[in-house]
């Protein structure tokens, strides 16, 4: 099997938390008194965290800093990571099943990292991850695609070596035009499945059928 590296989303990917980012900006700008515009939730969606705070900074005439910001939006969703999401059905068994491959696991995600490492941790998963990246460190949102490229150089691999798991199609589309092969993963929060499934090297309904990218990595 080539495949040595495996860089997986969080939301929507690992995890069941697509619903908390659904309605987060809309809870957090409206606490401000913003009433949000209906492209509101698209337009954030590819950003960090960081480049969402400038956004409503910019865009709602936000007295607060961007930092400021930043904590509002953290401390409005801290409760679900520490106390409330859970893993995606079936996730744990496949991950450990990568392990055994011998293949690394990585995550690359916009979520800061302390909500990432808390709801690991509450689930017991920290184990399966040597490292996790996000937006916000390496200072891009996942219309860049550089975040797949730090975690790609973290294992001193490179693309031919390496698959991404992604929910968005989005990051589907970032990965793959910069030459990563991508297993699409489904969350009800996406709807344009059809484009995603023409897109990917392989789909994933869930994590009971993973037929799919166990043929792709054999074929590698």
């Amino acid at each position: 099997m080539k495949i040595k590296c495996a860089i997986f989303d969080f939301d929507g990917t690992l995890f069941d938390s697509m619903y908390i980012w659904d309605s987060v900006s809309d809870t957090y700008l409206r606490s401000l008194g913003k009433v949000p515009a209906p492209s509101m939730r698209e337009d954030v969606r590819p950003m960090s965290l960081y480049q969402s705070a400038c956004y409503f900074q910019r865009e709602y005439a936000l007295t607060l800093s961007v930092e400021e910001i930043l904590a509002g939006i953290n401390q409005t969703v801290a409760r679900f990571y520490t106390q409330e999401v859970l893993p995606k059905p079936g996730v744990k068994d496949f991950l450990q099943n990568l392990k055994e491959s011998g293949i690394s696991i990585c995550i690359a995600t916009a979520t800061d990292s302390p909500l990432i490492q808390a709801a690991l941790g509450r689930c017991g998963m920290e184990n399966f991850f040597q490292a996790i990246f996000t937006c916000g460190e390496v200072g891009h949102g996942k219309d860049e695609p550089i975040i797949f490229r730090c975690a790609m150089e973290y294992f001193g691999a490179d693309r031919g070596s390496c698959i991404v798991f992604e929910d968005a199609i989005h990051a589907v589309r970032t990965a793959k035009a910069d030459g990563f092969a991508v297993a699409a993963v489904f969350d009800s929060s996406e709807k344009r499945q059809d484009e995603i499934r023409a897109i990917a090297d392989c789909y994933l309904p869930d994590y009971s059928h993973t037929e799919e990218f166990w043929k792709f990595a054999s074929a590698q």
